[in-house]
């Protein structure tokens, strides 16, 4: 079995195994290992391969990590969810919201949800906060 098929499989499990994982350590030793392989594909010796996989999985890791997590943050959807994203929204009281007593419900989308009043006042059902 020639060495560059070796270098091959272990960089695209690499890859494969940051899919699950975190940190782009992974990616940045895979690719590593596909420069060692295409070195190895040219006819370079075991310890240029070694010195290419090296220096290009410290470059990768060094210098494409920071990058693609500053695009990635960059491009990310930063829309509220879940509760927070209820907050603001015009909803239906169903049932008087009142501080003192812990009482209040509302209907928003279709759902129902407990709900208390910002400034401590009462709200009354069937109006719409």
């Amino acid at each position: 079995m020639r060495l560059w098929y070796v270098w091959i499989v272990t960089g695209v499990l690499l890859m494969l195994v940051e899919i699950a994982t975190p940190g782009f350590f992974a990616a940045s030793v895979g690719v590593g290992a596909l420069a060692a392989a295409l070195v190895s594909y040219l006819g370079g010796g075991l310890t240029l391969q070694i010195a290419v996989f090296s220096i290009s999985t410290l470059a990768v890791f060094v210098l494409a990590r920071p990058l693609l997590r500053r695009v990635s943050i960059r491009y990310s959807d930063r829309r509220a969810t879940n509760v927070a994203a209820l907050i603001g929204q015009t909803c239906l009281v169903i049932e008087a919201i009142d501080n003192d007593q812990n009482a209040g419900r509302v209907r928003i989308g279709g759902e129902l949800w407990k709900a208390l009043s910002e400034d401590g006042g009462r709200i009354g059902d069937g109006s719409k906060a």
